[in-house]
């Protein structure tokens, strides 16, 4: 049986982060990948960057990524109303105010995917699709849909974050799309940090879906003692949003 462990979407979530590092270490897991989206929401971008870098763990570019690495005010994000874009855009300028240089030009030179053969099984990891960095995979999608992009990409599975919803969706093929949640900011309504472990014999998978508690309030409270907007620790609590 060959497993490895999967997780993004940080979010500048630092004690999600040590706490999600910390449970792989004590279940004795390697094999480690991050989907991207370091930075953006929470106000530790350059810890996390830096705790990832000094694992030397490969990790994918988030369209967050994207966005502070060049220094844009746009992060890709979809808003669903003006208020949350409002607060969007705050959040992209607090974190390219924030984020160091050298943090940066690490953002920057992410890959937009990771290949992996695992067992018999071609898997592609990605932050939102293949397609499109900040392409929303959701679990209700069509299953036509994941099949004809699974067939556009020649791969059996799919491992994508950016919607922060975990799922593991099996097709009429037997083919596989998955979430992989959160660490940072769930939106499942579930405040715990979130990472899965694919677990491969030959061309059988299944998921596990890993939920850790952390110090949320350290963290939220961290944001409101900055000028980062108070809703994104209200978001921490709730994991909403």
């Amino acid at each position: 049986m060959q497993k490895t462990t999967i997780f993004g979407d940080i979010h500048g979530n630092i004690a999600a982060l040590e706490a999600v590092l910390g449970d792989i270490a004590a279940r004795k897991l390697d094999n480690l990948f991050c989907l991207g989206d370091l930075v953006g929401y929470g106000t530790f971008p350059n810890e996390v960057v830096e705790l990832i870098r000094l694992r030397n763990i490969p990790t994918i570019m988030g369209n967050y990524d994207q966005g502070v690495g060049n220094d844009s005010a746009d992060c890709g994000c979809a808003y669903g109303t003006p208020e949350a874009q409002a607060l969007g855009e705050r959040s992209i300028a607090w974190s390219n105010a924030h984020t160091t240089a050298d943090n940066k030009a690490y953002l920057r030179q992410l890959p937009a995917s990771i290949p992996l053969e695992l067992g018999d099984l071609r898997v592609l990891l990605v932050h939102g699709s293949p397609r499109k960095i900040n392409e929303y995979l959701y679990e209700d999608r069509p299953d036509g849909s994941f099949e004809r992009l699974l067939d556009q990409y020649n791969v059996d599975v799919i491992v994508c974050g950016h919607t922060h919803l975990p799922y593991h969706k099996v097709l009429p093929s037997g083919r596989h799309i998955i979430n992989a949640g959160s660490v940072g900011k769930p939106k499942d309504g579930n405040p715990r940090a979130g990472y899965i472990v694919l677990n491969v014999d030959g061309a059988n998978l299944t998921v596990d879906f890993v939920r850790v508690p952390y110090d949320v309030e350290r963290i939220a409270r961290a944001i409101e003692a900055t000028d980062m907007p108070d809703e994104f620790a209200a978001m921490l609590r709730t994991a909403t949003g």
